[in-house]
């Protein structure tokens, strides 16, 4: 099972470190990262595994939305079978 996770807000160090790390802690493993820094605000979108994930898929989600809501940034996490069925034409 994959995931994509979006992280949006106003850039400051250590964003990837601290989302890389949410992930490592519940065994979630980035695949792909995208980033990119336009003027003052910094967007990454983060394909992952999340089949070996250490605690329930909602919990992981809630777990990324609070580190988001704690750093200012807004982090969304999407199982990828929902980002396949909202992007299919």
């Amino acid at each position: 099972m994959r995931a994509v996770i979006t992280v949006i807000g106003k850039d400051v160090v250590g964003i990837l470190a601290k989302v890389s790390t949410a992930c490592a802690e519940c065994n979630v493993n980035v695949m792909e990262v995208t980033q990119s820094v336009l003027q003052d605000m910094f967007a990454m979108i983060m394909m992952s595994d999340v089949s070996d994930c250490n605690i329930p898929f909602s919990e992981f989600s809630d777990k990324m939305k609070k580190l988001g809501e704690d750093m200012g940034l807004s982090i969304h996490v999407m199982h990828e079978d929902i980002f396949n069925s909202m992007h299919r034409i």
